[in-house]
C-alpha cells in the first residue's frame, strides 16, 4: 500500500442536506460539504498560532528549569546558564533544518512517525507514534493544569476548584477544535500574539533599559530554596542543559500538521517553522541573558518571567499584570496544538492498521472529531486521577518528545544515506515519498547525525 492508498483510507462523513437545529450545531456548527475542505485550510500568520503555542509557551518555563538546576551549586553558577542556552539554541537551529527539511520531503504530514517508518521501519515508527501521541495527552494536561496554577495563585480561593476548573478549560478547547481548523485557529491566534506582544515588548524595554544603565536587580527576591551546595560537574550542566530543552518540545508540531496549511502547503508550513524558530530562539537567549543580569532567583514560588516583569516595569503595574496574564493564557493556548496535531497523527497511524480505524473518520466539520473526543477524555481522566498534575510531569513528556527526535533525526540521516547512493536522475519511490538524488547530502547527513546523537543524549540525561 502506498501513502496515497493509506491516506485513501481516511474517509469522509458528509451530508447532503442542512439539519434543524440541534445542540450539536450550536456547539460545534453545521456540517460542511467535503468539497469545502480546501478552504478549511489555514496560512502561515494563523499557522503560527496553531501549531506554535505549545513552543511559545516553553519560554515562561524553559530558562526557569535550566537555573533551577544550576543554581544547586549556588547563586554565582547562574552565570553559566548563558553559555548553556546558546548551545540549547544550537539544538534548536539543527532540529528546525531537519523538520523543514522533512516538511518538503514529506508534505502530507506525519512527521517523526513517517520519517521513521520510511527509514527505520515499522517498528521504530510505532515506538516515534506512540511516543508523541502519548506526549500530546501529557501536553494538554501539563498546560491546563499550569494554566489553572497561575489562575489558583491570583485567586486563592479558587484552589479547591482546579481540577473543575482545569476539566472545564479541556472541553472549551475541545470544542473549540470540533468546529473544524480554521475556526479554531482564527480563535487561538489573538491569545497567541498577545502574549507575543507583551513578551517581546518588556524584552525589548528590559534590552534598552540594561543599554541606558537603567535596569537595576530585582527588588526584593523569593528566598533561595536550596540548602546544601553541589560543584559544578559536567554531569550537572548536562542535567541544567536537559532541563532547558524542555523549551523546544513542540518543535516538531508543524511538520505533523502540513495538510492543515494552503497550497503550497510544504513552502508555507516550512517558512512557518522558520518564524517559529526565529521567535522562539531569539526569546530564550533574551529572557536567560536578562533575568541573569537583574539576578532573578529560579524558584517555585515565583517565576523568572514575572521577575523580569516587575523589575523592567518598577512595579507590579498594568504593563506587569498583562505579562503575566498573557503568559498563563498561553500555557492555556500550548493545549490547541496538541488538539492540532493528536488527530492528524492517529489518523495516520489509524490507516496504516495501527489504531482503529475509526480515528481516520473525518467528522462534519471536517476534522478527525474522534481523535479531539478522545484526547479530551484522556487527558481529562488524567487531570483527575492526579488532581490537576503540576510540572513535575514535563520531564515525562520531554522523554518522549527527544525519543521522538532522536527517530526523526536518525531517519532524515538515513534517508541523505540513500541519497548519496543515487545516480542523478534516479529515484526510489517509498511509502511515503520519493527519494532522489541530492548533491548536498553529506553535510546534511552529517547535521542530522550530529542532531540524533544530541536529542539522544538529552533523552538519556532526562531519564
Amino acid at each position: 500500500m502506498n501513502i496515497k492508498e493509506a491516506h485513501s483510507n481516511i474517509f469522509e462523513e458528509t451530508t447532503g442536506y442542512k439539519p434543524k437545529n440541534s445542540l450539536q450545531t450550536m456547539l460545534i456548527g453545521r456540517p460542511l460539504a467535503t468539497e469545502d475542505a480546501p478552504h478549511q485550510t489555514i496560512g502561515k500568520l494563523v499557522g503560527l498560532a496553531v501549531f506554535s503555542a505549545d513552543a511559545m509557551s516553553s519560554v515562561a518555563y524553559g530558562p526557569q528549569e535550566l537555573k533551577m538546576v544550576l543554581v544547586a551549586a549556588g547563586m554565582g553558577a547562574l552565570h553559566l546558564a548563558f553559555p548553556v542556552v546558546l548551545g540549547i539554541v544550537g539544538l534548536l537551529t539543527i532540529l528546525i533544518f531537519s523538520y523543514e527539511q522533512t516538511i518538503h520531503a514529506y508534505p502530507d504530514g506525519g512527521g517523526a512517525y513517517i520519517v521513521a517508518r520510511d527509514n527505520l521501519g515499522v517498528l521504530p515508527a510505532q515506538i516515534a507514534a506512540a511516543a508523541l501521541l502519548t506526549d500530546y495527552i501529557l501536553t494538554v494536561a501539563v498546560s491546563i493544569s499550569s494554566g489553572v496554577a497561575q489562575i489558583v495563585s491570583a485567586f486563592p480561593a479558587l484552589h479547591a476548584y482546579r481540577v473543575e476548573i482545569a476539566v472545564a478549560m479541556i472541553l472549551f478547547v475541545m470544542l473549540i477544535n470540533l468546529r473544524g481548523t480554521k475556526e479554531s485557529g482564527m480563535a487561538f491566534a489573538i491569545p497567541t500574539y498577545f502574549f507575543l506582544v507583551m513578551i517581546f515588548t518588556t524584552v525589548i524595554v528590559g534590552l534598552v533599559r540594561l543599554l541606558t544603565g537603567s535596569l537595576g536587580a530585582v527588588i526584593d527576591p523569593p528566598a533561595l530554596e536550596q540548602d546544601l551546595v553541589q560543584p559544578v560537574t559536567l554531569f550537572l550542566i548536562l542535567r541544567a542543559f536537559a532541563n532547558g530543552t524542555s523549551s523546544v518540545t513542540g518543535v516538531e508540531a508543524i511538520s505533523n500538521g502540513v495538510t492543515a496549511f494552503h497550497e503550497p502547503r510544504a513552502k508555507n508550513a516550512g517558512t512557518t517553522l522558520i518564524w517559529m524558530g526565529v521567535i522562539l530562539g531569539s526569546l530564550l537567549i533574551s529572557i536567560t541573558y536578562l533575568s541573569i543580569h537583574i539576578g532573578a532567583v529560579p524558584v517555585e514560588s515565583e517565576t523568572i518571567v514575572s521577575q523580569l516583569a516587575r523589575t523592567v516595569y518598577d512595579n507590579r503595574g498594568i504593563l506587569y499584570l498583562l505579562t503575566i496574564s498573557a503568559t498563563t493564557v498561553i500555557l492555556v493556548m500550548a493545549a490547541n496544538t496538541a488538539f492540532a496535531d493528536f488527530p492528524r497523527l492517529s489518523a495516520l497511524v489509524a490507516a496504516d492498521g495501527f489504531l482503529p480505524r475509526q480515528l481516520s473518520a473525518r467528522g462534519s466539520r471536517l476534522v478527525f472529531s474522534r481523535g479531539i473526543v478522545l484526547l479530551a477524555v484522556v487527558a481529562f481522566l488524567l487531570v483527575v486521577a492526579f488532581h490537576a498534575p503540576a510540572n513535575n510531569l514535563i520531564p515525562l513528556y520531554a522523554i518522549g518528545v527527544f525519543l521522538s527526535f532522536s527517530l526523526s533525526q536518525g531517519g532524515m540521516a538515513r534517508r541523505w544515506w540513500k541519497s548519496g547512493r543515487l545516480k542523478p536522475g534516479k529515484e526510489i519511490v517509498e511509502q511515503g515519498s520519493t527519494v532522489r538524488f541530492d548533491k548536498g547530502w553529506l553535510h546534511k547527513m552529517i547535521i542530522n547525525g550530529f542532531g540524533a546523537i544530541c536529542t539522544a543524549v538529552v533523552m538519556v540525561v532526562f531519564a
